[in-house]
């Protein structure tokens, strides 16, 4: 049976998890793990996207995501690729890194938000690479020990070199101003500097505050209903109804709980989804919607061409010319991979686009793949 596409749309929360290949290790050393953390921070700061958890493991990752207006598939192709060239070049390795493509689930946040958080975290634990539970709040491979400020945030994005520090507010019920649009001008929501300019707090910082409001009016109350909270869930262990499956897995697999539903709700599901029959419904339509936009008004050849061109500095007569120069080249081979893969395309109608062959063509899209691998942000010129 083929693989169902992905199902994205701005605002869903997502359960994401990838391996490496044959379950090979992704993270030799802790040095791998900072590499992959410093990527993802800036990442998700750039794409505005919110990680609630996530843990790495020697072999795989776990990640909870809500996405902003990036795609959820671009803000893991820029991870994954970005993580796979720096770990094959500092190991002297090719090759794929990862294990077919990343598994993501959608998760129905009221039920699932704090469940998925303590599962997530907890993850070291079940895999023995932590003792207890106080080894775990000092653990610094797993979100839980910046919940609870045991260590710094590695999600925080680095401040730019010579630029001033940002200046942070306490955590406090009256400064929650990013999650109703109100301020308190007695407690401003956002940091200052030294000039007494305003600036927004980092997403990461924000997205922290965000979970422990969940526990507790105070800092320090939240963060000791939280570890309380992850205590009680230690004896779960494994949760395989939070891989997806709908209404049915989302019972824990048991069917007799559904019995007084109607029918057509019982037999609601779907594997890439975790919730209720009714957010089933209502995630697919969600998604479904969106995909369908973006399929009906996709940027036409004719533009792709003209917007790479542009972006690269070459010009349209010398792209369409016989010259062999690197710049043009790769500008070449970036509108053919984009056009034959993501815009579908073929290369016969891509060729007089060119003033190629279609055997040029190919050799374009073979070559603006590997380019599109090292740098992810490529495919922002289809958007």
């Amino acid at each position: 049976m083929p693989r169902q596409p992905r199902l994205d749309a701005p605002g869903l929360l997502q359960h994401v998890m990838a391996r490496g290949i044959e379950r090979r290790k992704l993270f030799r050393d802790d040095k791998d793990r900072k590499s992959f953390l410093e990527r993802f921070a800036v990442i998700l700061e750039e794409t505005q996207t919110q990680c609630y958890a996530w843990a790495l493991i020697p072999n795989h990752f776990h990640i909870l995501l809500r996405t902003g207006p990036t795609p959820l598939s671009k803000v893991m192709r820029r991870l994954m690729t970005g993580h796979a060239v720096t770990f094959n070049k500092r190991h002297k390795r090719s090759g794929h890194l990862f294990q077919n493509r990343y598994k993501s689930v959608i998760c129905e946040e009221d039920p699932y938000l704090l469940e998925l958080i303590r599962y997530i975290h907890l993850n070291p634990l079940r895999a023995k690479l932590v003792k207890d539970l106080k080894e775990l709040d000092k653990y610094p491979w797993t979100g839980h020990s910046a919940i609870l400020g045991r260590r710094k945030n590695p999600l925080l994005p680095k401040p730019p070199k010579g630029g001033n520090k940002k200046i942070f507010t306490p955590l406090n019920p009256t400064n929650v101003g990013h999650l109703t649009g109100a301020v308190n001008p007695a407690c401003p929501v956002a940091p200052v500097d030294g000039t007494g300019v305003k600036k927004e707090k980092p997403l990461a910082e924000k997205t922290i505050e965000d979970v422990l409001l969940h526990f507790g009016e105070t800092t320090k109350v939240a963060r000791r209903r939280y570890r309380e909270f992850v205590k009680k869930g230690m004896a779960q262990g494994r949760r395989p109804e939070f891989q997806g499956g709908g209404l049915v897995r989302s019972a824990g697999g048991n069917k007799v709980g559904l019995l007084g539903r109607k029918k057509e709700e019982r037999e609601k599901g779907d594997a890439r989804i975790l919730g209720s029959g009714d957010f089933v419904t209502q995630a697919l339509d969600r998604a479904n919607e969106l995909f369908e936009r973006r399929v009906n008004t996709p940027i036409s050849l004719d533009e792709l061409i003209r917007k790479v061109a542009k972006d690269r500095g070459v010009d349209l007569k010398d792209l369409l010319s016989s010259k062999r120069t690197q710049k043009i080249s790769n500008t070449r081979a970036i509108i053919s991979y984009l056009a034959a893969i993501e815009l579908r395309n073929s290369g016969k109608e891509i060729a007089p686009y060119l003033n190629l062959s279609e055997k040029s063509v190919s050799r374009c899209i073979e070559r603006g793949k590997k380019l599109l691998d090292k740098d992810g942000k490529l495919l922002d010129y289809i958007q």
